[in-house]
């Protein structure tokens, strides 16, 4: 596997860049030799402090309050998640082995060796915040849409040695959003190219004079290219704050469906209960309908279609949040849901039946039909008020 080993002489430094596949076997038993024959100061890894403590802790997350994912408005961070390390389970269970295997091997090695182990990538989150910041609405929406409903569970199709080399090329972020790749291209920004200048930054500021980075297959060439280059890590570390006119966007809608129906009223009482009604019907009517869709508890239906009206003349809150919570407090995930996590998400059957997916769908699928409602009755209003 000598064809997966790069070495390049910067400022002094010797770095040697170690391609791998994140579920392979032969990956980890290139990492190991590595880094034993090379005895290098320090070990870079494809991961930030959060997947590290993940990693070295893979029963924590069962332990995941999916109240307090809500809560703090993470649901769709949570859900990006769970597809990229289901995607990989996925696939080691296909390999016999174990998911980041390659990693692991890495931080013993590097631990066995002396080196000092280095966390080379930038946080999730703030990735996966980069990726939705940089979508528009209605793309965010065929996003959540084809995550959710184009998965095919493909479990007895076998890997060959040629797919083997394919996830070589390909970055386990990246594959695991294969479905939506396709759809928007512009993601490949920030699921590669920007990683690929955190990363050479990170490996070659990297303590020492000897440096192995252990990454994925995808990122060698694109890393090797960034080290001589100068790198915006400012830029590249930040949270994407929401564009301002999304704001006063946010704001916008529910004031004029207001101001619409305030008209209506000092035109007419009569036409401002018809304003009123358009609103109510279409709000609670979407909301219920796109709940129901996911065989909702009653209860989280009606939280939904009744809530849905008022929750959308505030921007800050979200009637797929209370009717999520009340779908948790009444069918409160176990913890083989959690578990069976991995296998379920992978399959539209699966997510109905497991009640740690279903409340994501619920939050999701309650927000969207609210969302739409909002502007089919923000035009029926205006119609009404033009025909009038």
């Amino acid at each position: 596997m000598e064809e997966n080993i790069t070495r390049v002489e910067y400022n002094g430094k010797n770095i040697i860049l170690v391609a791998t596949a994140h579920v392979s076997k032969r990956s980890a038993e290139l990492v190991k030799q590595v880094i034993e024959d090379e005895r290098p100061d320090s070990v870079c890894v494809e991961l930030d402090d959060e997947r590290y403590q993940s990693m070295m802790n893979p029963e924590a997350w069962e332990n995941t309050d999916i109240v307090k994912v809500i809560k703090s408005k993470r649901v769709g961070f949570l859900l990006a998640s769970l597809v990229l390390s289901a995607y990989q389970k996925r696939i080691a269970r296909q390999l016999d082995t174990t998911v980041g295997q390659e990693m692991t091997q890495a931080i013993k090695s590097a631990d066995e060796t002396g080196a000092e182990l280095v966390m080379a990538d930038r946080k999730i989150q703030t990735t996966f915040l980069r990726v939705w910041r940089g979508l528009g609405f209605w793309e965010k929406m065929k996003m959540l849409f084809n995550l959710l409903f184009s998965f095919e569970d493909d479990e007895e199709n076998e890997l060959t040695e040629l797919d083997l080399q394919e996830m070589l090329q390909t970055d386990v972020l990246e594959a695991a959003m294969s479905s939506i790749h396709e759809d928007f291209p512009k993601i490949g920004e920030y699921l590669i190219t920007e990683r690929d200048q955190y990363l050479a930054y990170s490996i070659k500021n990297a303590p020492g004079t000897k440096i192995v980075a252990v990454l994925g297959g995808a990122h060698v060439a694109g890393v090797k290219e960034e080290i001589f280059k100068e790198q915006d890590m400012e830029r590249l570390s930040q949270t994407p704050q929401r564009k301002v006119y999304a704001k006063y966007i946010g704001w916008t809608m529910p004031v004029l469906i207001v101001a619409l129906i305030i008209y209506a009223f000092a035109v007419n009482v009569n036409i401002g209960l018809q304003q009123v009604t358009t609103w109510f019907i279409w709000k609670c009517a979407l909301a219920g309908i796109f709940t129901a869709v996911t065989l909702a508890h009653p209860l989280s239906i009606l939280t939904a279609l009744v809530l849905a009206p008022f929750t959308s003349l505030n921007p800050m809150l979200a009637c797929g949040w209370f009717a999520g919570l009340v779908e948790a407090s009444i069918k409160k995930p176990t913890v083989e849901d959690v578990q069976n996590i991995p296998v379920d998400i992978f399959s539209v059957k699966g997510f109905f039946r497991n009640r740690f997916l279903k409340i994501i769908l619920v939050v999701i699928m309650a927000n969207i039909g609210s969302s739409i409602g909002t502007f089919v009755a923000g035009f029926n209003i205006l119609g009404n008020l033009f025909n009038t």
